[in-house]
């Protein structure tokens, strides 16, 4: 009974709207009205900008991270590390099903990457971290969220079976899911990734400017 208080309380953190509530609020306007019309940080930084692209996506890693942590309230769990990362599990893909269908907003919502990097941040912080690496120099080099978000989730079940190497099975049954999730979720992405369309998020313009001047500087001396 009281696992299933949980279950709902993490969802409920994980309903929270974070990029409609900021478009509406501040600027006027439903975010899933613009854009790719999804409600997460990608979207927030294609159109309200990096700033809110980025407060958007630490709250609602946040989300993950703090339903994680609900687990901590049944003392019960304390002594078993399997059952403690089970229940955690839980939660965390509760406030993710929250993030993708919140009560708060229609039931429409993002596609829950940032909630699920908080889910693993709160249970295994080095796994997270790995992945925040590959999804870093991802981003530096192509400014594609989306396949930064794809290719460090697949690197998630790597560093899960291999480097890490966690006994325990169902989160390594976890890792995989996740990896294939994002897959799925991210189809329009990957069409639009191999079409040479996806969007490409307002940072790092500092740097194509210089490698763009450079270029011409090299054109004008031939």
């Amino acid at each position: 009974m009281n696992e299933l208080l949980l279950i709902i309380v993490a969802y409920l953190i994980g309903s929270i709207p974070t990029s409609v509530w900021v478009s509406k609020s501040f600027f006027n306007i439903d975010i899933r009205d613009y854009g790719s019309g999804n409600a997460g940080a990608t979207n927030t930084y294609r159109v309200l900008g990096s700033k809110w692209g980025t407060f958007v996506m630490v709250v609602d890693m946040l989300k993950g991270v703090l339903a994680v942590k609900l687990a901590l309230l049944l003392p019960e769990y304390a002594d078993n590390e399997v059952n403690l990362q089970n229940l955690q599990t839980g939660l965390g893909l509760a406030a993710v099903v929250g993030h993708i269908f919140p009560i708060w907003a229609d039931f429409r919502g993002g596609k829950g990457v940032a909630t699920l990097f908080g889910l693993v941040l709160g249970i295994s912080p080095w796994t997270a971290l790995s992945c925040v690496g590959i999804f870093s120099i991802v981003l530096y080099l192509t400014r594609f969220v989306s396949l930064s978000s794809i290719l460090a989730s697949i690197a998630f079940p790597f560093f899960i079976l291999v480097i890490f190497n966690v006994e325990n099975p169902v989160y390594r049954v976890f890792a995989i899911a996740v990896a294939l999730m994002v897959l799925l979720t991210h189809q329009k992405n990957i069409s639009r990734l191999l079409k040479g369309n996806e969007s490409k998020v307002p940072i790092l313009k500092g740097r194509d400017r210089r490698r763009q001047r450079r270029r011409e500087a090299r054109q004008s001396n031939d």
